[in-house]
């Protein structure tokens, strides 16, 4: 029974450790960008998942206060708010491309 206990102990120990290396590995490297370079993109990934119809609710609303994080001197918080903000606009693209053809379900 002991060792069936330490068994099982380090399988959930390697399970652990495999489930934390899965996000640093295989992923895209980020280029470092500067505050305007980064509200330019965030823009433009917005506008194009607007173009689909996929727009999210809050993305400009974030970008907003990205801008009043910057003009109050906050650039790492400005940094974060476009970064996501640009990532919404990501997402909303890849969302409506997705969804393009999606009507009702009926069972």
């Amino acid at each position: 029974m002991k060792k069936l206990a330490v068994l099982f102990a380090a399988l959930s120990m390697l399970t652990m450790v495999g489930c934390a290396s899965i996000g640093s590995f295989g992923g895209k490297t980020e280029e470092v960008v500067d505050y305007p370079t980064l509200v330019e993109q965030a823009n433009a990934a917005i506008n194009k998942a607007k173009s689909v119809g996929s727009e999210w609710r809050d993305s400009r609303k974030i970008l907003k206060k990205a801008a009043k994080a910057a003009k109050a001197g906050k650039m790492e918080l400005a940094m974060k708010l476009a970064k996501k903000a640009k990532i919404q606009g990501e997402l909303g693209y890849a969302q409506g491309v997705s969804q393009k053809n999606a009507g009702p379900w009926l069972f």
